[in-house]
């Protein structure tokens, strides 16, 4: 398999350097680093890179939404690495598509597997990303019932739906109307999830993944 491909993006010079030596030496392959995401763009191609360590808080007046996007478009997936604490901010980096968020005190093995997590098209599951949707009271939740819930939990796990809906003694057809009634429900509260990542990245912010909870509102 191919050496992932990663751009770090932060305007501490220092944090660049020891992530690009940290990256090299878990054998991945450093493509661009900069200070500004822009900085990054103008230096790659679409589809140079797999993944991109991101800073939250840059010095260049940038949004974190702007940032994450920007190297979205690039085809890279987004990893923030920040101090954490600014719930707002770790809050909108992840609305805005960020696979995930690891502390600039993690230790730089816990880092290096992050990078590896989100390369593979996985959504990182940890405790900070789970603080952030904790702390934020204007966090909308989608109503979900019991039934769709353990759909939910079933499928952004990664069954195929017509085996989740046989593990759940359900036929396929109703199994499809709880996902479609579920995806409504997101768009409702402005959290859509049009694909199966994005409805795993809904049930790791709603706390459906990691474990079931079955003590929601019945479904209608």
């Amino acid at each position: 398999m191919s050496a992932v491909r990663v751009g770090v993006v932060d305007d501490h010079e220092s944090v660049r350097l020891g992530l690009r030596a940290a990256c090299q030496e878990a054998g991945y392959t450093v493509v661009a680093t900069g200070a500004t995401a822009s900085e990054v763009a103008a230096a790659i191609q679409p589809g140079d890179l797999d993944v991109v360590v991101l800073d939250l808080s840059l010095g260049d007046g940038s949004t974190v939404t702007e940032n994450v996007k920007r190297m979205q478009v690039l085809g890279a997936a987004v990893l923030v690495h920040s101090i954490a604490d600014r719930v707002a901010l770790v809050r909108e980096a992840l609305a805005a598509g960020a696979a995930g968020v690891i502390p600039k005190a993690s230790a730089t093995s816990t880092v290096m597997n992050a990078i590896a997590t989100v390369a593979r098209g996985d959504v990182l599951n940890n405790l900070e990303w789970a603080t952030a949707i904790d702390a934020d009271g204007d966090f909308a939740k989608a109503q979900l019932g019991r039934r769709e819930r353990e759909i939910l939990h079933l499928y952004a796990s990664g069954l195929p739906l017509k085996l989740a809906a046989q593990q759940l003694g359900i036929g396929y057809s109703t199994a499809r109307e709880y996902l479609d009634r579920i995806r409504a429900k997101y768009v409702e509260v402005g959290r859509p999830a049009p694909t199966k990542v994005d409805l795993l990245r809904r049930a790791v912010e709603d706390g459906i993944l990691p474990g079931l909870q079955t003590d929601g509102p019945e479904a209608r």
